[in-house]
């Protein structure tokens, strides 16, 4: 009687862990997706400005090149960020 109740005490304990797990999983996927979602935009600001600024000289400022490079540092942390979640 004794194993039997330590066995079910630890069924008990994983049914809980698996819970915890699954609402943590589907907490992790939504964060995932909102931050997909949001770096879907500055990737699309990215693309925008770059046919832009070929269109517009051939040679864009230091300024200009400057920040879509921050822009395109920032996309590439969150896909990474995003690849590590998944």
């Amino acid at each position: 009687m004794l194993q039997q109740n330590k066995i079910q005490d630890t069924v008990e304990k994983l049914k809980t862990q698996r819970d915890e797990l699954i609402v943590q999983i589907n907490l992790a996927k939504a964060e995932t997706r909102d931050e997909w979602e949001k770096m879907e935009k500055r990737w699309h600001e990215i693309d925008q400005k770059i046919k832009t600024v070929g269109k517009e000289a051939r040679e864009a400022s230091e300024d200009v090149v400057s920040a879509l490079g921050l822009l395109a540092d920032e996309v590439a942390d969150a896909y990474k960020r995003i690849k590590s979640q998944l």
